[in-house]
């Protein structure tokens, strides 16, 4: 007579998969919410486990620590930022300074729908707490799109190279030509680099004064014209001759 195999008590391996996939969604959506409820300094990994009705010993086995939660909870925000911009990258039309309005635009509405999670990339950092090197590929996606497509509209004759009117300082060079060889710029030379991260540098600070409140509450009834005025601005300065 054949002998009748117990079924197994350990999962199959999909199985596990599906459960670490499912615990780490609810992981970071509580950890949402408690992030704009309390911000990323008073963050806790014991407050979570409890309202993800779990005990501590099995939560450790996704997420060990404190720090731990803020790094998921960084690169998940990194991520939807850039996927969100993208996305409508992929759906918009136009050259150079066309997608770049739309970048910005993509931008500064996430940040104004979630300004705890753009709080936590670029507001104050978290006491205690260093991204560690594994968010580095998240963190810069979207910086990485726009300097491609600086690269495109040099490539276009929409922007210029060169120093412009402004001369480029000697001490710069080496780190600029680090920074062309690693994001893989091929036709921006380190002048035209300059200037668009002098573009990065407004999109982020024109969206935290936003969204950190810092330009006041009343006194601009419209701080989507406010922004891209600024960012126009900015690209004057990219593509001057």
């Amino acid at each position: 007579m054949p002998t009748t195999r117990a079924p197994s008590s350990t999962p199959a391996p999909s199985t596990r998969a599906e459960r670490r996939e499912e615990v780490t969604r609810r992981i970071l959506e509580i950890g949402r919410d408690h992030l704009a409820k309390e911000g990323a300094a008073a963050l806790s990994l014991r407050a979570v486990t409890r309202d993800l009705g779990m005990v501590s010993s099995a939560v450790y086995r996704y997420v060990a620590n404190r720090d731990d939660l803020l790094t998921l909870l960084v690169v998940d925000a990194y991520t939807e930022l850039a996927d969100h911009v993208d996305a409508a990258l992929a759906r918009s039309r136009g050259g150079f300074a066309a997608q770049v309005l739309v970048l910005a635009g993509t931008m500064r509405s996430w940040a104004v729908a979630e300004p705890a999670r753009w709080a936590l990339l670029y507001g104050s950092p978290v006491p205690g707490y260093a991204a560690p090197p594994s968010t580095v590929e998240a963190g810069t996606r979207v910086m990485v799109v726009l300097m491609h497509l600086l690269d495109e509209g040099v490539a276009a004759g929409e922007v210029p190279t060169g120093a412009g009117a402004v001369a480029l300082p000697r001490a710069l060079g080496r780190d600029l030509a680090a920074v062309r060889t690693e994001v893989g710029l091929q036709q921006a030379d380190d002048a035209t680099l300059a200037r668009g991260i002098l573009l990065w540098t407004t999109l982020v600070g024109a969206v935290s004064l936003e969204v950190f409140g810092q330009l006041g509450e009343s006194t601009f009834a419209h701080p989507d014209v406010l922004f891209e005025h600024q960012v126009r601005q900015a690209l004057r300065v990219v593509t001057a001759p």
